[in-house]
């Protein structure tokens, strides 16, 4: 396997497919570099080089006790960038990977990034706070973690019905839903409780200012886990130049339901 060890000594698995310019890619919450197979394929299929990587703590990664912090998160991509001698990348977020993508850019730089890529990100923000009541309650997330802690295997079972939109007339195969759980289940139940917190806590307003590379902001509507008004919408309207793709009726998981949309979208962008 392709790996890495961080600064901290937690070793980092990646893969990296095909040759050209570069195009790194960050996976939600609570999956890994899996997800990105069907982007990976397409994209290098096409003359790009696809990296994707296991956040510490999930899929093939070291599952260290702690570091499950978006500075944290933000400094293995930068030191996967330094080890890899990525120039010109385009960066690719889902979900909680929008957040470290961007965390990215605002904590090292663009001097290596050639555009920013965020679909159905957490950012700018996703839980409440004092100034921004429009997030998602605290209670959702706490019950979340609650849950997880009780039965995380029926948990992320139940969890992919409204990630997916199966709830509301969207259909995916039962093998993608039993990838979904043998993903999620291969990570660090302390890391992925501790990801909630940091996704949903943390403030990424800061860091839309300091994005200044093309960007391109992608969301569904009907996103029932990372809701596209208070998310997707701001960090578009947040973020200098930012295009914005809404795709209509789709879904959190939109990556798997709308895949040749998305594919399509990834490969203009790319080749602006």
């Amino acid at each position: 396997m392709s790996t890495f060890t961080t600064q901290d000594g937690t070793e980092i698995y990646y893969k990296d497919w095909g040759s050209g310019k570069p195009v790194l890619f960050s996976h939600g919450w609570p999956l890994d570099a899996d997800m990105w197979e069907y982007q990976m394929e397409y994209l290098s299929s096409r003359g790009y080089r696809t990296i994707a990587f296991d956040r510490r703590g999930f899929g093939r990664s070291g599952q260290p006790w702690n570091g499950y912090d978006y500075d944290t998160f933000a400094d293995d991509i930068a030191q996967l960038i330094e080890h890899l001698d990525l120039r010109d990348v385009t960066l690719v977020g889902f979900s909680m990977g929008g957040g470290d993508v961007s965390r990215y850019i605002a904590r090292h730089g663009s001097e290596r990034v050639a555009g920013l890529v965020l679909l159905g990100a957490v950012t700018p923000l996703f839980g409440q706070k004092a100034d921004f009541a429009e997030g998602v309650d605290k209670a959702v997330f706490d019950g979340i973690k609650a849950g997880l802690l009780k039965d995380r295997a029926q948990f992320i079972a139940d969890f992919a019905a409204p990630f997916y939109g199966t709830n509301q007339g969207q259909k995916v195969s039962d093998g993608v839903l039993t990838q979904t759980l043998n993903i999620a289940l291969l990570a660090s139940l302390k890391g992925t409780v501790d990801c909630v917190t940091a996704f949903s806590e943390t403030d990424f307003r800061p860091d839309m200012a300091k994005i200044d590379v093309p960007t391109l902001v992608i969301h569904g509507d009907a996103d029932q886990i990372v809701p596209f008004a208070t998310t997707g919408k701001k960090a578009a309207e947040q973020i200098k130049g930012a295009e914005l793709k809404v795709y209509s009726g789709a879904p959190h998981g939109f990556a798997v339901t709308h895949a040749q949309q998305l594919n399509e979208d990834l490969l203009g962008f790319l080749n602006r």
